[in-house]
């Protein structure tokens, strides 16, 4: 039922865990105090609505159903629909029109992410027709959803504002920077370069908004049905999540080759590429950095909001919940416990969806530019196939992912099964076949007629990568899952006390980083050299040329299950949800030990896909660096090889991006410590002045909570979000001026390369450092509740609790954050390399 009075669109739950209890507010609207008026009155300017709804549960509503649907909403939705799926359909056959005019490769991938989208909606389908559970299960999900999708709107609307600055900036910037010598041959202006660029900018960052947004969309509606699932078996819980996950990753992956796609078709249309007094078709991927650098914008504004909103509501719950009062964690007495769910929704499930987009579009569009380079300086005949490969790669990569998925299937019902073993069976499936796809598509679109043997050099470059992705999904699980020793030592030390649990986590954490770096320094050099011998050779001076191609073919192959990996990773906070969800609606014990099985899992895939995505952004970062030297060298026309870190000014530039990864760092995590603090403040009030809460006489003020940490998460996002984006402008322009004044050539894009591989370096071992931690003391903490120790209530637990708190902002804020910083630091100096040019 509906009831407007006029208020705006703040929207609320009014529901009783228990028919004998008072009604209690659940959601992100009105509760009763009052101080959390700015955020709904944000919320109000957002969403536009014009009346206050109020939603009760109606118990004779058909399952699966949310009460507050009517028929007039749902006829206007499968109208809104219908005209929302003509104008693709008809947009997509412009596009399609074009692209066989450009380039029948081009076909194929859109094709391919055609098909990749239609699997995407059949996974939906089949989440959504799972049961919802009980009436108390879909309460606490209406919840969840309501706080994450308010919190989504007010926090991507800010987002938007600074992205329209930033837009202006970029035409303003573009509209008096220099052209290319190739590219004013092809009759391209400044304004023309600078409403393609700006457009570029704005999709990247439109396509990245809505990659974050399916990901929480699809959490916030499969996490009741893992809930209910896990009534009946684990396999079908982990089933559904597993296949909601897949939903999420599939999507953003799609999209992810399709904008770039849709960009190089009608840029291709556009510039007459490929043909008589048209652009050479090398010169078009340093048309489509804007698009990259608008991912990574929206990227590391969605992670640092989402990340600081999770982290602030489950140290501020875990606090004072477990160790004050000791009740167990998603206790429905805790004030904090829905800000704490809804934070894994827009956090872990959003934000990663965000970061993943950007990952993908930023190897994209770096390996697309050095395919150019490579091909234009072995004065290649045709560079369609090295241009066009990554396109290719990232289509496959839907294909074997969702072949990956569906081996899961939900027919065994053996309770001792270890869930990371199903998932890692996907995992194989996706990989196998996705080494006979690479190769086959190696062949076809990197053979040389005069080096016929340089196509398998590329695929043993693909190879390496390959293998650096499993070695990656490895070395993560061995130091964050309870099943091997370093977490099994913080959880001993965890029985001396506090301060011995925080020096084993950091011992661990900083341990971690060996194996990676080891692997990542293996995997570049060996790529390298094996692209190096590939036998292309530069036209001019007879040298190897394909060694930076090799490294990005490596980096194609690390990423080519990419879609499976994402889907492993929003499994996590879809069973975290689901156990929160069993708790609160008070279920029985042996159902709440299916979700914490699976959520012990969703820690381990978590962990795991962060270090996988830290690996794959050293490399990506690699990349960008290469194709920012090329981009400095069309400008200038003036050979750009070497960095000399021996020279003071580049040096000190190296020393302000290691600075940034660190200042960055500490902006995070403090961010979180100052949340965490009000919501720690709030619940204890609570606690205080209604004693009615303990003893269950009382409902909590839940959103008081939720306003606090989503007004604070939006506050705290903008200091480190503005340093990523001012640090390295500011070092190119000051230095381009001290080069000036000092008689010194290209000083200003000498200091920034040596800030990015300064900070590269410097964000990776951070990431790895905090990601593993992080994700160790949580598991530390998981296997002490499993009963080693004392189990949940002991002095050890306590410890533990602890330690899991100071990894919270380790491995879900600053550790994902990082990732995007340092692609971010690399797509801004490709964007704005011209501001630092004599």
């Amino acid at each position: 039922r509906k009831e407007h009075n006029g208020r705006g669109a703040r929207r609320v739950i009014e529901a009783s865990m228990d028919p004998g209890q008072p009604r209690a507010r659940l959601g992100t609207g009105v509760g009763s105090s009052s101080s959390h008026a700015s955020l709904a009155n944000m919320m109000d300017d957002v969403e536009g609505g014009d009346g206050y709804v109020a939603k009760r549960y109606n118990p004779n509503a058909r399952k699966g159903n949310h009460p507050h649907s009517s028929s007039s909403q749902l006829a206007r939705m499968v109208v809104d629909g219908k005209a929302l799926a003509l104008g693709a359909l008809v947009a997509f056959l412009v596009v399609m029109m074009l692209a066989v005019r450009s380039s029948y490769t081009v076909v194929l991938v859109l094709s391919a992410c055609v098909a990749s989208l239609a699997f995407a909606g059949y996974l939906a389908q089949w989440v959504l027709a799972k049961d919802e559970g009980s009436a108390d299960m879909t309460e606490v999900s209406d919840a969840i959803r309501e706080g994450a999708d308010g919190f989504f709107a007010v926090q991507y609307s800010l987002i938007a504002k600074l992205a329209a600055v930033l837009a202006v900036a970029i035409y303003v910037i573009y509209s008096v920077r220099a052209l290319t010598r190739e590219q004013e041959a092809a009759g391209l202006t400044r304004q023309t370069f600078a409403w393609l660029t700006t457009l570029s900018f704005v999709l990247g960052a439109v396509c990245s908004a809505a990659s974050g947004y399916v990901g929480m969309w699809v959490s916030v509606r499969a996490n009741v049905r893992v809930a209910g699932a896990a009534r009946r078996s684990a396999r079908e819980a982990l089933q559904i999540a597993l296949r909601a996950g897949g939903f999420a990753a599939i999507v953003v992956v799609s999209m992810t080759v399709l904008g770039v796609s849709v960009l190089f078709t009608v840029f291709s249309y556009i510039f007459d590429v490929g043909r008589p007094g048209g652009m050479s078709i090398t010169e078009l991927p340093l048309m489509l950095v804007g698009y990259g650098f608008g991912a990574s914008f929206v990227a590391l504004f969605a992670q640092l909001g989402g990340g600081i909103f999770t982290k602030a509501a489950d140290v501020g719950a875990d606090l004072v919940g477990k160790i004050e009062v000791g009740i167990p964690e998603d206790d429905p007495r805790n004030p904090a416990v829905i800000a704490d769910l809804v934070g894994d929704n827009v956090g872990d499930c959003s934000a990663r969806g965000a970061d993943l987009f950007e990952s993908i579009a930023a190897e994209v569009i770096s390996a697309m530019i050095l395919g150019g380079t490579m091909a234009k300086k072995a004065n290649l005949p045709d560079a369609t196939g090295f241009i066009m490969f990554p396109l290719v790669v990232h289509a496959l990569d839907c294909l074997v992912s969702a072949a990956g998925i569906m081996s899961i299937g939900g027919g065994t019902r053996n309770s001792k099964e270890d869930p990371y073993d199903v998932l890692k069976g996907g995992y194989k499936v996706a990989m196998g076949l996705s080494v006979i796809g690479f190769g086959v598509s190696t062949r076809v679109m990197l053979w040389v007629e005069n080096v016929p043997n340089a196509w398998l050099h590329f695929y043993g470059c693909g190879i390496i990568g390959m293998v650096c992705a499993y070695a990656f999904v490895f070395i993560a699980q061995y130091y964050t899952d309870y099943k091997y020793p370093p977490v099994r030592i913080i959880a001993e030390a965890s029985t001396t006390g506090h301060g011995t649990n925080i020096i084993a986590g950091v011992g661990v954490g900083m341990e971690s980083t060996a194996a990676p770096v080891l692997v990542i320094s293996t995997a570049i050099i060996s790529a390298f050299w094996v692209g190096q011998s590939a036998g292309l050779t530069d036209a001019t001076t007879g040298l190897p040329t394909g060694g930076l191609f090799g490294t990005a073919v490596a980096t194609m192959g690390m990423l080519s299950t990419a879609a499976y990996v994402l889907t492993m990773d929003v499994f996590g906070p879809i069973a975290d949800n689901a156990g929160g969800i069993v708790e609160m609606s008070d279920q029985p014990e042996s159902v709440r030990e299916i979700t914490d099985m699976l959520d012990s899992v969703g820690n381990t895939t978590k962990a795991t896909t962060k270090g996988y995505a830290i690996g794959s952004a050293a490399l990506a970062s690699f990349l960008l660096f290469s194709a920012y030297m090329d981009e400095v060298e069309s400008f200038t026309g003036k050979p750009f090889k070497v960095v000399d870190i021996a020279v003071p000014e580049v040096f000190v530039g190296g020393l302000l991006g290691s600075m940034i990864v660190y200042l960055f760092t500490a902006y995070a995590c403090t961010a979180v410590g100052r949340s965490a603090q009000e919501v720690v403040t709030e619940v204890r009030r609570q606690f205080k002045e209604r004693p009615g809460i303990m003893t269950r006489e009382e409902k909590p003020d839940y959103s008081r909570c939720v306003s606090i940490v989503a007004a604070s998460a939006l506050r705290e996002m903008i200091k480190p979000g503005v340093l990523a984006v001012s640090g390295p402008i500011a070092v190119g322009v000051l230095f381009r001026y001290v080069g000036m004044a000092t008689g010194q050539e290209l000083l200003g894009a000498k200091a920034v390369a040596g800030m990015l591989m300064f900070a590269t370096v410097a964000g990776v071992l951070m990431a790895l450092f905090l990601n593993t931690a992080g994700g160790a003391w949580d598991n530390a903490k998981k296997y002490i509740e499993t009963g080693h120790y004392g189990g949940k209530g002991s002095d050890a637990h306590k410890a533990a609790v602890t330690g899991d708190t100071v990894g919270d902002p380790f491995k879900d804020t600053a550790g994902p954050s990082i990732h995007v910083l340092i692609k971010m630091l690399a797509t801004i100096t490709l964007v704005m390399a011209p501001m630092f040019l004599d």
